[in-house]
């Protein structure tokens, strides 16, 4: 299958979704897509945030799509050309969408766990209007305790349904889902019990806000002032990979979280052994710095050579100066 997406063209297989090929180019016509998830099925077309403009339908049916469709939940066809980027009317949707999603979203960024690596966050910046025209109270909801690791907030839940999947696809069984109808949905176990099992804290990773976080690292420290680094360990759980990014401060092991690809999806789910009672240097087997995206604030302060901006080359104060600062970083 021959697509074309904002001008550039490429060959997929049958049943390949508009999202994917645009991944398969890469860069920035990629759609944001804040529920889709590869390796879980059924997920995608809840948050809105991926849709793109088909402009040709194929080979044999030219005719355009009448409406901006979901690229996570819409298949290409051959000859299929397809705008993002390029057209108006999708960026013009786009923040519709965000501000859709923040309506009832709190201005909870500077006390989040999530607070830099959000994918609200990087929405709310590409395509978020400077204020709100939402004039009305913000949805509250009673906080409930689900258990001794895991932290809902379900004032800042989109409701991607992402936790609701893992449950049912990675977990033995699931005790939380979705509760009640439109504005009054929620996040909820029903009866109050505990999310508990060997793989509940994968609910963590593969939430795109700050709705679920981490317990054991609830107020520690900020993502952008710790240094992640790549390990692993010979896991006894079967379903387990073993492959993590330990986040440290210092020689602390302040978290410990599966490893994410560039789109931000876990590559292989791990267990809450990994994950919350392994939090020394000697459990693990430490693989070296994890690479971080230039573009993520976490990359900030991190270096892995000396490289000396040309403005600082030709200061001999400014060589040295930044010589320490790099020696200095590196002990960190």
């Amino acid at each position: 299958m021959k697509v074309t997406i904002d001008g550039i063209s490429v060959e997929v297989p049958d049943g390949t979704s508009i999202l994917n090929a645009a991944r398969v180019i890469g860069g920035d016509i990629v759609p944001p897509a804040m529920c889709y998830y590869s390796k879980l099925a059924g997920s995608g077309g809840k948050c809105r945030t991926c849709l793109v403009k088909v402009s040709k339908g194929s080979e044999k049916d030219p005719r355009p799509m009448p409406k901006l469709v979901a690229s996570c939940r819409t298949n290409v066809m051959d000859g299929m050309e397809v705008q993002n980027i390029t057209s108006p009317e999708v960026i013009e949707a786009r923040k519709g969408v965000v501000e859709m999603l923040l309506i009832n979203h709190p201005l909870d960024c500077p006390v989040c766990d999530q607070a830099g690596e959000c994918s609200l966050q990087d929405l709310g910046f590409e395509h978020g209007a400077v204020k709100t025209r939402y004039e009305f109270d913000r949805r509250t909801f009673n906080r409930i305790d689900i258990g001794d690791k895991i932290q809902l907030h379900m004032t800042r839940c989109i409701l991607c349904y992402r936790c609701v999947y893992v449950a049912d696809q990675i977990t033995d069984h699931r005790i939380h889902g979705i509760l009640n109808r439109g504005d009054h949905s929620e996040i909820s176990t029903y009866i109050k019990a505990a999310v508990d099992n060997d793989f509940s804290g994968n609910v963590i990773d593969v939430c795109p806000v700050g709705a679920l976080t981490d317990k054991t690292f609830r107020f520690k420290n900020r993502v952008w002032f710790t240094k992640p680094v790549e390990a692993h360990r010979d896991c006894n759980h079967e379903k387990c990979s073993g492959k993590v990014t330990l986040w440290y401060k210092g020689e602390d092991v302040l978290r410990v979280t599966a490893r994410k690809d560039v789109y931000g999806e876990v590559e292989d789910f791990i267990c809450n052994t990994c994950r919350f009672d392994k939090k020394r240097t000697n459990d693990w087997v430490i693989e070296g710095p994890r690479k971080v995206s230039h573009h993520s604030v976490i990359s900030s302060n991190h270096y892995e050579t000396l490289r000396p901006l040309p403005v600082v080359k030709d200061n001999p104060l400014l060589v040295e100066a930044n010589r320490e600062q790099f020696e200095r970083e590196t002990r960190l």
